[in-house]
């Protein structure tokens, strides 16, 4: 069935930003749904993304009845962290895609939702099933899906207006030089390989922001575990922002220096925390996803656990970031 929301706008902007801002979606699903004449402004059905709204104007939104795609076999394990009526917080694999996509074969995340019975629908028409902020194919650790579609618009504000955080542990060669490392540099997509993301500030270049905390060196002193803080959430923005620096991650085969480099058999890069303000108590909430065997492993074997177990406590982490939120 398709359901029909209202918004009013406070200030003067294009309606397509607006509605993104607002539902927790593209700008580019914005445009489909206006595509598909469901938008109205102050009852008038609406043709163009671009259309300046003025304040106090009302938008209508007609949400088309979401198609369902059957979900493929699940051959991997999810732990859940937290699950209410509202919200269901997870470690992700790493290993599994997010999102179905024409380049993916095999089950994804969202297939693992269906097989939950996490479906929702969407502004295009095509089922959405709370996925709020994505996680590249590598990347474990925490990652929020809202359950309903109240709680998607409450979450995707949320990221909009920074009240969610996000802190990743990477393990990293060569090692940073100084303790706290602040990179505020454009990110788009890369002019030599579109598989890439780059610090550039031609094209579609989007301002990016990350901070990177210094938390132990290996045995050696060849590798380093840091924390890292995002203030936007751009594609690759860690990995891109280090590779600024001439630094990666460990088992990265995408931004990696060279291939002679150690390696891992995945990308040494976790979402180790999470918080938000949950959509119905309104109570600010975080989790923490424990790290996977392969990281654990890497740590056990170059590092010293006793200061690992140390740096990696919560509260550290929270007080290294607590001058520049």
């Amino acid at each position: 069935m398709s359901e029909i929301k209202s918004y009013v706008c406070d200030n003067s902007e294009r309606l397509d930003t607006f509605l993104a801002s607002q539902i927790g979606q593209t700008r580019s699903q914005i445009a489909s749904l206006i595509k598909n004449n469901s938008v109205f402004v102050e009852e008038k059905k609406v043709t163009r993304p671009g259309v300046k709204l003025k304040a106090g104007q009302s938008v209508k939104v007609n949400f088309p009845e979401a198609k369902e795609s059957p979900a493929l076999a699940i051959d991997f394990d999810v732990e859940v962290l937290y699950e209410d009526d509202d919200v269901l917080v997870i470690n992700k694999p790493s290993g599994v895609t997010v999102h179905p996509a024409p380049s993916v074969k095999e089950a994804t995340l969202v297939d693992w939702l269906k097989h939950k019975g996490v479906r929702l629908s969407t502004i295009s028409g095509e089922e959405r099933h709370g996925i709020v902020h994505r996680l590249d194919k590598g990347t474990s650790g925490t990652m929020v899906v809202a359950k309903n579609n109240e709680a998607h618009e409450f979450l995707s504000q949320q990221l909009q207006d920074k009240s969610m955080g996000r802190y990743y542990l990477a393990i990293l060669n060569p090692p940073l030089k100084d303790e706290i490392t602040t990179i505020e540099q454009n990110i788009g997509r890369s002019a030599h390989n579109r598989l890439k993301m780059a610090c550039t500030q031609e094209g579609k270049s989007k301002y990016a922001k990350t901070m990177f905390k210094s938390l132990a060196l290996s045995s050696d002193e060849k590798q380093q575990l840091v924390a890292c803080k995002l203030f936007t959430g751009r594609t690759h923005q860690i990995r891109v922002h280090l590779e600024s620096m001439n630094r990666h991650i460990i088992g990265d085969h995408i931004y990696a220096l060279s291939p002679k480099v150690e390696k891992s058999e995945r990308i040494l890069l976790h979402a180790y925390m999470i918080y938000f303000v949950h959509p119905t108590s309104k109570e600010k909430l975080s989790f923490v996803a424990p790290l996977g065997e392969t990281m654990k492993d890497y740590l056990d074997k170059k590092f010293d656990m006793e200061q690992i177990n140390e740096v990696m406590d919560t509260d550290n982490i929270l007080r290294s970031f607590s001058t520049d939120t």
